[in-house]
């Protein structure tokens, strides 16, 4: 039998049908909250936990780790949100996953209060804990283009 790593159980390892249930699922779950972003009736934020971690990577104005929900939502997402006129609506390309982790990757496009269009390519790095039908998001580590994103930011005042 291969061994278990702290990835999970190597192919054909002891519990590989049940983690590629749980993979199956979580995709099922992300792909759900980007479709309900996508329609503007929720989001993948709805699954975050409380205490989860966002690390957004690069060198912008909001490149940093927060360290919970609320604090990311207060610093980056709200005033994000303040500076558009038309929502940013994504576009999948691909969910992918591997442990408790689901990647994904998405277009997003938006219009800034100022007219200008907001059109990035992100990468985001979703892991999932809990059981069952409670799988939250507690951990996200995000790559996305922050020259393209700070010019917007710093052009951009919040409504």
């Amino acid at each position: 039998m291969l061994p278990t790593s702290r990835y999970g159980p190597g192919p054909g390892g002891e519990g590989s049908a049940a983690m590629g249930e749980r993979q199956r699922a979580d995709k099922d779950l992300i792909r759900a909250a980007f479709d309900e972003w996508a329609a503007g009736t929720g989001g993948p934020f709805a699954l975050l936990a409380d205490d989860a971690t966002w690390t957004i990577t690069g060198n912008s104005p909001v490149s940093r780790t927060y360290r919970s929900r609320q604090e990311f939502l207060d610093v980056v997402i709200d005033p994000f949100n303040a500076r558009m006129s038309e929502r940013l609506v994504p576009s999948v390309r691909g969910l992918f996953a591997d442990g408790d982790w689901v990647i994904a990757l998405f277009d997003a496009h938006a219009t800034a209060r100022d007219g200008t269009p907001y059109d990035n390519t992100y990468s985001w790095y979703l892991r999932l804990a809990g059981e069952g039908g409670d799988r939250r998001i507690v951990e996200a580590i995000a790559f996305f283009d922050t020259i393209e994103f700070t010019d917007f930011w710093k052009r951009v005042d919040p409504a």
